[in-house]
Protein backbone atom coordinates (compact mmCIF):
# COMPACT_ATOMS: atom_id res chain seq x y z
CA UNK A 1 0.00 0.00 0.00
CA UNK A 2 1.25 3.87 -0.52
CA UNK A 3 1.51 6.40 1.38
CA UNK A 4 -0.48 9.18 0.54
CA UNK A 5 0.16 13.09 1.27
CA UNK A 6 -2.87 14.54 0.83
CA UNK A 7 -2.77 19.05 1.70
CA UNK A 8 -6.39 20.65 2.66
CA UNK A 9 -7.38 16.88 3.42
CA UNK A 10 -9.46 18.41 6.15
CA UNK A 11 -11.19 20.41 3.43
CA UNK A 12 -14.12 19.10 1.19
CA UNK A 13 -12.42 17.73 -1.61
CA UNK A 14 -9.27 17.07 0.48
CA UNK A 15 -10.93 15.08 3.38
CA UNK A 16 -13.27 13.15 0.83
CA UNK A 17 -9.54 11.85 -0.57
CA UNK A 18 -8.78 11.28 2.78
CA UNK A 19 -12.04 8.45 3.57
CA UNK A 20 -11.30 7.15 0.41
CA UNK A 21 -7.90 5.89 0.49
CA UNK A 22 -7.75 4.95 4.11
CA UNK A 23 -11.14 2.79 3.36
CA UNK A 24 -8.30 1.07 0.06
CA UNK A 25 -5.61 0.67 2.81
CA UNK A 26 -3.51 3.20 2.11
CA UNK A 27 -1.13 4.96 4.40
CA UNK A 28 -2.84 9.04 4.58
CA UNK A 29 -0.91 11.92 5.89
CA UNK A 30 -3.00 15.28 6.26
CA UNK A 31 -1.67 18.70 6.09
CA UNK A 32 -4.20 21.37 6.61
CA UNK A 33 -3.73 24.50 8.55
CA UNK A 34 -7.71 24.78 9.18
CA UNK A 35 -7.78 28.17 7.91
CA UNK A 36 -11.25 26.54 5.14
CA UNK A 37 -11.33 23.20 6.17
CA UNK A 38 -12.60 21.52 9.67
CA UNK A 39 -11.86 19.55 12.04
CA UNK A 40 -15.06 17.54 12.09
CA UNK A 41 -14.34 16.54 8.36
CA UNK A 42 -11.35 14.26 9.49
CA UNK A 43 -12.85 13.31 13.18
CA UNK A 44 -13.33 9.96 12.04
CA UNK A 45 -10.40 9.36 10.69
CA UNK A 46 -8.24 10.18 13.71
CA UNK A 47 -8.37 7.03 15.80
CA UNK A 48 -7.53 5.27 12.40
CA UNK A 49 -3.60 3.98 12.60
CA UNK A 50 -2.94 4.73 9.15
CA UNK A 51 -4.33 8.17 9.64
CA UNK A 52 -1.60 11.24 10.46
CA UNK A 53 -2.61 14.71 10.33
CA UNK A 54 -0.15 17.54 10.48
CA UNK A 55 -1.31 20.55 11.20
CA UNK A 56 1.14 22.97 9.41
CA UNK A 57 0.22 25.55 6.44
CA UNK A 58 1.77 25.19 2.82
CA UNK A 59 3.63 28.97 3.26
CA UNK A 60 6.20 27.23 5.38
CA UNK A 61 8.74 25.63 3.39
CA UNK A 62 9.52 23.58 6.64
CA UNK A 63 6.24 21.91 7.08
CA UNK A 64 5.64 20.85 3.68
CA UNK A 65 9.38 18.98 3.78
CA UNK A 66 8.01 17.53 7.46
CA UNK A 67 5.00 16.36 5.72
CA UNK A 68 6.00 14.57 2.35
CA UNK A 69 8.34 12.70 4.43
CA UNK A 70 8.52 9.33 3.45
CA UNK A 71 5.35 9.96 0.99
CA UNK A 72 4.92 8.18 -2.35
CA UNK A 73 2.20 10.53 -3.88
CA UNK A 74 0.93 13.81 -3.32
CA UNK A 75 -2.55 14.79 -3.89
CA UNK A 76 -2.07 18.80 -3.50
CA UNK A 77 -5.75 20.01 -2.67
CA UNK A 78 -4.74 23.33 -0.46
CA UNK A 79 -5.48 26.49 -1.86
CA UNK A 80 -7.79 29.31 -0.91
CA UNK A 81 -10.37 28.89 -3.35
CA UNK A 82 -13.24 31.62 -4.43
CA UNK A 83 -13.25 34.20 -7.39
CA UNK A 84 -14.90 36.50 -4.73
CA UNK A 85 -12.17 36.07 -2.25
CA UNK A 86 -9.27 36.66 -4.86
CA UNK A 87 -10.90 39.91 -5.80
CA UNK A 88 -11.15 41.38 -2.05
CA UNK A 89 -7.61 39.83 -1.43
CA UNK A 90 -5.36 39.15 -3.83
CA UNK A 91 -2.49 39.20 -2.00
CA UNK A 92 -3.73 36.28 0.42
CA UNK A 93 -4.53 34.42 -2.46
CA UNK A 94 -1.59 34.83 -4.30
CA UNK A 95 0.62 33.89 -0.82
CA UNK A 96 -1.56 30.32 -0.47
CA UNK A 97 -2.02 29.42 -4.06
CA UNK A 98 1.53 30.25 -5.99
CA UNK A 99 4.19 30.69 -2.61
CA UNK A 100 2.60 27.49 -1.00
CA UNK A 101 1.99 25.82 -4.39
CA UNK A 102 5.98 26.32 -5.24
CA UNK A 103 6.74 25.37 -1.72
CA UNK A 104 5.32 21.86 -2.28
CA UNK A 105 6.42 21.35 -5.29
CA UNK A 106 10.22 21.98 -3.76
CA UNK A 107 9.40 19.58 -1.03
CA UNK A 108 8.35 16.84 -3.44
CA UNK A 109 11.17 17.20 -5.68
CA UNK A 110 13.67 16.82 -2.64
CA UNK A 111 11.96 14.06 -1.46
CA UNK A 112 11.84 11.69 -4.53
CA UNK A 113 8.05 11.53 -4.69
CA UNK A 114 6.40 9.68 -7.18
CA UNK A 115 4.12 12.02 -8.52
CA UNK A 116 2.17 15.05 -7.65
CA UNK A 117 -1.16 15.54 -8.29
CA UNK A 118 -2.84 19.15 -7.93
CA UNK A 119 -6.10 20.85 -8.06
CA UNK A 120 -5.96 22.69 -10.95
CA UNK A 121 -9.08 24.89 -11.99
CA UNK A 122 -11.90 25.48 -14.43
CA UNK A 123 -10.76 29.23 -14.42
CA UNK A 124 -8.10 28.67 -16.21
CA UNK A 125 -10.07 29.24 -19.22
CA UNK A 126 -10.63 32.82 -18.34
CA UNK A 127 -12.07 34.93 -21.15
CA UNK A 128 -12.06 32.15 -24.09
CA UNK A 129 -15.67 31.55 -25.28
CA UNK A 130 -14.75 28.14 -26.78
CA UNK A 131 -17.32 25.32 -25.68
CA UNK A 132 -16.68 22.49 -24.92
CA UNK A 133 -13.08 23.51 -23.30
CA UNK A 134 -10.25 21.64 -24.21
CA UNK A 135 -7.35 21.46 -22.38
CA UNK A 136 -5.07 23.31 -24.66
CA UNK A 137 -7.44 26.02 -25.51
CA UNK A 138 -7.35 28.60 -22.82
CA UNK A 139 -7.94 32.49 -22.66
CA UNK A 140 -7.34 35.39 -20.69
CA UNK A 141 -7.44 34.89 -16.58
CA UNK A 142 -10.97 37.39 -15.41
CA UNK A 143 -9.71 37.11 -11.62
CA UNK A 144 -6.63 36.77 -8.97
CA UNK A 145 -7.97 32.84 -8.52
CA UNK A 146 -7.78 32.70 -11.98
CA UNK A 147 -4.29 33.48 -12.72
CA UNK A 148 -2.30 31.52 -9.10
CA UNK A 149 -4.00 28.78 -10.18
CA UNK A 150 -2.63 28.90 -14.35
CA UNK A 151 0.38 29.82 -12.42
CA UNK A 152 0.75 26.27 -10.58
CA UNK A 153 0.38 24.99 -14.26
CA UNK A 154 3.03 26.11 -15.64
CA UNK A 155 5.23 25.45 -12.47
CA UNK A 156 4.46 21.98 -12.52
CA UNK A 157 5.45 21.75 -16.17
CA UNK A 158 8.91 23.50 -15.34
CA UNK A 159 9.65 21.23 -12.49
CA UNK A 160 8.51 18.00 -14.71
CA UNK A 161 10.57 19.28 -17.33
CA UNK A 162 13.65 20.42 -15.23
CA UNK A 163 13.72 17.89 -12.37
CA UNK A 164 11.86 15.00 -13.46
CA UNK A 165 9.00 15.42 -11.21
CA UNK A 166 5.99 13.96 -12.37
CA UNK A 167 2.60 15.88 -12.10
CA UNK A 168 -0.72 15.65 -13.50
CA UNK A 169 -2.83 18.92 -12.83
CA UNK A 170 -6.69 17.88 -12.53
CA UNK A 171 -9.12 21.01 -13.67
CA UNK A 172 -11.69 20.61 -11.63
CA UNK A 173 -15.36 22.26 -12.55
CA UNK A 174 -17.81 23.12 -9.98
CA UNK A 175 -17.17 19.94 -7.46
CA UNK A 176 -20.09 19.83 -5.25
CA UNK A 177 -21.30 17.23 -2.62
CA UNK A 178 -21.19 15.82 1.07
CA UNK A 179 -18.64 18.09 2.96
CA UNK A 180 -18.84 20.96 0.83
CA UNK A 181 -19.46 23.65 3.23
CA UNK A 182 -22.46 25.83 3.38
CA UNK A 183 -21.09 28.43 5.45
CA UNK A 184 -18.98 31.61 5.07
CA UNK A 185 -18.80 34.53 2.79
CA UNK A 186 -17.40 32.39 -0.13
CA UNK A 187 -19.99 29.29 0.29
CA UNK A 188 -20.49 27.89 -3.11
CA UNK A 189 -23.56 27.45 -4.41
CA UNK A 190 -25.09 24.29 -4.15
CA UNK A 191 -24.68 23.95 -0.64
CA UNK A 192 -25.61 27.88 0.14
CA UNK A 193 -29.08 26.66 -1.72
CA UNK A 194 -29.61 23.71 0.02
CA UNK A 195 -29.11 25.46 3.26
CA UNK A 196 -31.28 27.88 2.24
CA UNK A 197 -33.86 25.91 1.32
CA UNK A 198 -33.89 24.12 4.28
CA UNK A 199 -34.73 27.20 6.48
CA UNK A 200 -37.29 27.81 3.68
CA UNK A 201 -35.22 30.78 2.73
CA UNK A 202 -35.27 31.90 -0.89
CA UNK A 203 -31.47 31.75 -3.12
CA UNK A 204 -30.20 34.33 -4.64
CA UNK A 205 -29.40 33.83 -8.70
CA UNK A 206 -26.95 36.14 -9.96
CA UNK A 207 -28.67 37.30 -12.78
CA UNK A 208 -31.05 35.89 -15.04
CA UNK A 209 -30.44 32.15 -13.97
CA UNK A 210 -29.30 31.26 -17.35
CA UNK A 211 -25.44 30.91 -17.00
CA UNK A 212 -24.71 27.57 -17.24
CA UNK A 213 -22.18 25.33 -15.31
CA UNK A 214 -20.31 21.58 -15.94
CA UNK A 215 -20.86 20.59 -11.88
CA UNK A 216 -18.77 17.64 -11.06
CA UNK A 217 -19.99 15.22 -8.11
CA UNK A 218 -16.98 14.09 -5.59
CA UNK A 219 -16.97 10.58 -6.44
CA UNK A 220 -15.95 11.67 -9.98
CA UNK A 221 -12.77 13.60 -8.77
CA UNK A 222 -11.92 10.95 -6.38
CA UNK A 223 -11.73 8.39 -9.52
CA UNK A 224 -9.81 11.52 -11.40
CA UNK A 225 -7.32 11.27 -8.31
CA UNK A 226 -6.89 7.97 -8.17
CA UNK A 227 -6.30 7.29 -12.05
CA UNK A 228 -4.12 10.46 -12.00
CA UNK A 229 -2.26 8.86 -9.27
CA UNK A 230 -2.01 5.04 -10.51
CA UNK A 231 -1.66 5.52 -14.48
CA UNK A 232 1.13 3.81 -15.46
CA UNK A 233 0.75 5.34 -19.36
CA UNK A 234 3.47 7.68 -19.42
CA UNK A 235 1.78 9.40 -22.17
CA UNK A 236 -0.74 10.54 -19.39
CA UNK A 237 1.35 11.78 -16.88
CA UNK A 238 3.39 15.66 -16.89
CA UNK A 239 -0.17 17.26 -18.38
CA UNK A 240 -3.00 18.99 -17.20
CA UNK A 241 -7.15 17.27 -17.45
CA UNK A 242 -10.80 18.70 -17.10
CA UNK A 243 -12.08 17.43 -14.40
CA UNK A 244 -15.94 17.28 -15.12
CA UNK A 245 -19.00 15.56 -16.65
CA UNK A 246 -18.94 16.78 -19.96
CA UNK A 247 -22.70 18.21 -19.28
CA UNK A 248 -24.05 21.65 -18.86
CA UNK A 249 -26.74 22.41 -16.13
CA UNK A 250 -28.08 26.18 -15.68
CA UNK A 251 -28.47 27.74 -12.28
CA UNK A 252 -32.17 27.87 -12.90
CA UNK A 253 -31.98 23.73 -13.60
CA UNK A 254 -30.10 22.94 -10.77
CA UNK A 255 -32.19 25.09 -8.41
CA UNK A 256 -35.47 22.83 -10.55
CA UNK A 257 -33.37 19.39 -8.99
CA UNK A 258 -32.95 20.95 -5.38
CA UNK A 259 -36.21 21.55 -4.88
CA UNK A 260 -37.27 18.23 -6.41
CA UNK A 261 -35.23 16.23 -4.39
CA UNK A 262 -35.13 18.46 -1.25
CA UNK A 263 -39.39 18.38 -1.50
CA UNK A 264 -38.80 14.58 -1.20
CA UNK A 265 -37.87 15.44 2.46
CA UNK A 266 -40.15 18.87 3.48
CA UNK A 267 -42.72 19.40 0.61
CA UNK A 268 -42.92 22.82 1.88
CA UNK A 269 -39.44 23.58 0.20
CA UNK A 270 -41.37 23.34 -3.57
CA UNK A 271 -43.09 26.81 -2.73
CA UNK A 272 -40.07 28.61 -1.97
CA UNK A 273 -39.24 31.88 -4.03
CA UNK A 274 -36.27 32.51 -6.05
CA UNK A 275 -34.67 36.34 -6.22
CA UNK A 276 -32.81 37.04 -8.84
CA UNK A 277 -30.09 39.73 -8.40
CA UNK A 278 -27.15 40.94 -10.26
CA UNK A 279 -24.02 39.20 -12.34
CA UNK A 280 -21.20 38.80 -10.61
CA UNK A 281 -18.03 40.30 -11.51
CA UNK A 282 -15.52 37.83 -12.74
CA UNK A 283 -18.20 35.19 -13.53
CA UNK A 284 -18.16 33.54 -17.01
CA UNK A 285 -21.80 32.82 -18.68
CA UNK A 286 -21.17 29.23 -19.64
CA UNK A 287 -18.59 26.32 -18.75
CA UNK A 288 -18.71 22.73 -20.35
CA UNK A 289 -15.52 20.44 -20.20
CA UNK A 290 -14.31 18.24 -22.94
CA UNK A 291 -13.73 14.72 -21.10
CA UNK A 292 -12.27 13.08 -24.05
CA UNK A 293 -8.56 13.17 -23.06
CA UNK A 294 -9.45 12.10 -19.60
CA UNK A 295 -11.55 9.35 -20.98
CA UNK A 296 -8.73 8.56 -23.61
CA UNK A 297 -5.81 8.41 -21.46
CA UNK A 298 -6.50 7.98 -17.87
CA UNK A 299 -9.53 5.20 -18.69
CA UNK A 300 -12.03 7.87 -17.27
CA UNK A 301 -15.50 7.14 -16.57
CA UNK A 302 -17.72 9.30 -14.50
CA UNK A 303 -19.95 7.53 -12.18
CA UNK A 304 -22.28 10.44 -11.80
CA UNK A 305 -24.55 12.94 -13.74
CA UNK A 306 -25.71 16.11 -11.80
CA UNK A 307 -28.93 14.45 -11.13
CA UNK A 308 -27.51 11.59 -9.65
CA UNK A 309 -24.96 13.47 -7.54
CA UNK A 310 -27.66 15.78 -6.33
CA UNK A 311 -29.94 13.58 -5.08
CA UNK A 312 -27.00 11.68 -3.01
CA UNK A 313 -25.69 15.14 -1.88
CA UNK A 314 -29.00 16.59 -0.86
CA UNK A 315 -29.46 13.32 1.16
CA UNK A 316 -26.46 14.19 3.16
CA UNK A 317 -26.85 17.49 3.70
CA UNK A 318 -30.46 16.38 4.94
CA UNK A 319 -28.51 14.30 7.58
CA UNK A 320 -25.94 16.63 8.62
CA UNK A 321 -27.18 20.18 8.20
CA UNK A 322 -30.37 19.99 10.33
Amino acid sequence: MAKILITGGAGFIGSNLCEYFLHKGHQIVCLDNFATGHRHNIAPFLENSNFELIEGDIRNLEDCHLAVKGADYVLHQAALGSVPRSLKDPITSNDVNVSGFLNMLVAARDANVKRFIYAASSSTYGDSEHLPKVEDVIGKPLSPYAITKYVNELYADIFSKTYGLETIGLRYFNVFGRRQDPNGAYAAVIPLFVKQFMQHESPVINGAGDYSRDFTYVDNVIQMNERAMLTENQAAVNTVYNTAVGDRTTLNDLVHYLKKYLSEFDPEIAQVAIIHGPNRQGDIPHSLASIDKAKKLLGYSPTHTIDKGLKEAVSWYWENLK
